[in-house]
């Protein structure tokens, strides 16, 4: 090799560079959806030479196809040109305590099938057949979607509890016992043919509210889930926070004023709302207990008396987040925050005067749809893109 060369693919070469621009290019198509190509050389700042030979470029690989035309101006009409949605796909799923709901989508984000399986999570056979159940609901979404198991890029399942990063085995979720195997990612791959991430479903909900929903442009910012299980996660500058075993923001767990000390993360521990902890005072199940016999969390929402006294026990833990943390944000996310609303969200921020310090703003999820399923797809089209976008 001449004095002053490099080896193919280091920094700097023509064919990262090249790389580097198709990457641009892409990006552009997926946030902007069709563009010509004389716009892509005024986003990209690329001339219209080098425009026109990545897309052909692109456009031999697959990875975008033209899509009609721009008409309405002097000239010929222009191409528009847009992501190949056959390029890749991926599926989302999300794992409860009675049941795996899956999706399947193409490499834009379209949704093209979806299947439910339902199955008792604490059921003797369950714990032998996880992997089997999440195959068989990614099947039923695969078939509708028209696709076959090769056809898949990254599946991402959301989950209550974590993956220890050190042992690979889920914690803080006693009552979801069929997860607990310490090769449950490899089973879950053989069976789908891909790779497959196991995600805390709060940090899955957290990841949605960036992408779509109430933490938009927001880089430091937390997720309370309130729900009938109850948790967080933390996004500081930009980073999802997991701590040493995959358990920050556990906080149903959290020892608050009022609730009993939790001292082992027991089945017993977590069954009709816990009995210690944060969630032991805000979970859905205690939540609708304070209504009475029969009463739902919007019979309890609708009492002023009982809509403040949820909202002092929020703002409670809430502040011993904040105090730690110091987010700008904190998105109030599940059925409990649902329920209350504005109303809920307004005594929240109220009961946090003289807590807290500082104080962040308190806002309620907007999104529509499961927000554990949107952050799944979210995650495993992120994944997708690294591979499939990569023209290095």
């Amino acid at each position: 090799m001449a004095a002053g060369g490099s080896t193919p693919g280091t920094p700097g070469t023509p064919r990262v560079l090249r790389a580097m621009n198709d990457r641009a290019v892409l990006d552009l198509l997926v946030a902007h959806g069709p563009l010509t190509r004389t716009r892509i050389g005024e986003l990209t700042g690329l001339s219209k030479p080098t425009t026109s030979q990545l897309l052909g470029r692109l456009e031999a690989a697959g990875l975008v196809h033209t899509t009609g035309s721009l008409s309405g101006r002097p000239g010929p009409n222009a191409l528009l040109y847009e992501i190949d949605p056959g390029a890749g796909h991926v599926a989302a799923l999300s794992a409860d305590p009675t049941g795996i709901t899956a999706l399947v989508a193409d490499i834009t984000g379209t949704v093209l099938g979806t299947e439910r399986v339902e199955a008792d999570a604490i059921a003797d056979d369950v714990r032998h057949r996880t992997a089997q159940l999440v195959a068989e609901a990614v099947d039923g979404a695969l078939r509708q979607a028209g696709l076959g198991h090769d056809d898949l890029r990254a599946a991402v399942i959301g989950t209550p509890g974590a993956i220890d990063p050190h042992t690979g085995q889920l914690r803080y979720a006693p009552h979801l016992p069929g997860w607990h195997s310490r090769t449950l990612r490899d089973d879950l791959a053989a069976v789908l043919g891909t790779p497959v991430d196991i995600e805390n479903d709060v940090n899955l909900a957290a990841v949605a509210e960036q992408y779509e929903g109430a933490a938009q442009d927001h880089d430091n910012y937390v997720l309370t889930w309130l729900d009938e299980g109850v948790g967080a996660a933390i996004v500081l500058g930009g980073t999802l926070l997991r701590g040493a075993t995959g358990g920050a923001g556990e906080i149903g767990y959290m020892p608050l004023p009022g609730a009993p000390l939790v001292r082992r993360g027991s089945q017993e521990n977590r069954d009709g709302g816990g009995d210690g902890g944060f969630e032991s005072l805000v979970s859905a199940y205690v939540v609708r207990e304070l209504g009475g016999p029969g009463g739902t969390l919007a019979d309890v929402m609708a009492d002023d008396g009982t809509l403040g006294e949820v909202a002092r026990r929020i703002a409670t833990g809430i502040a011993a987040v904040v105090a730690v943390v110091d987010p700008e944000l904190v998105v109030l996310s599940g059925s409990v925050a649902q329920a209350g609303g504005d109303k809920l969200r307004a005594r929240v921020e109220e009961e946090l005067t003289g807590l807290a310090l500082p104080r962040p703003e308190i806002r309620i999820s907007e999104l529509h749809g499961d927000p554990i399923l949107t952050g799944a797809l979210r995650s495993a089209l992120t994944q997708a893109r690294d591979q499939v976008f990569d023209t290095a």
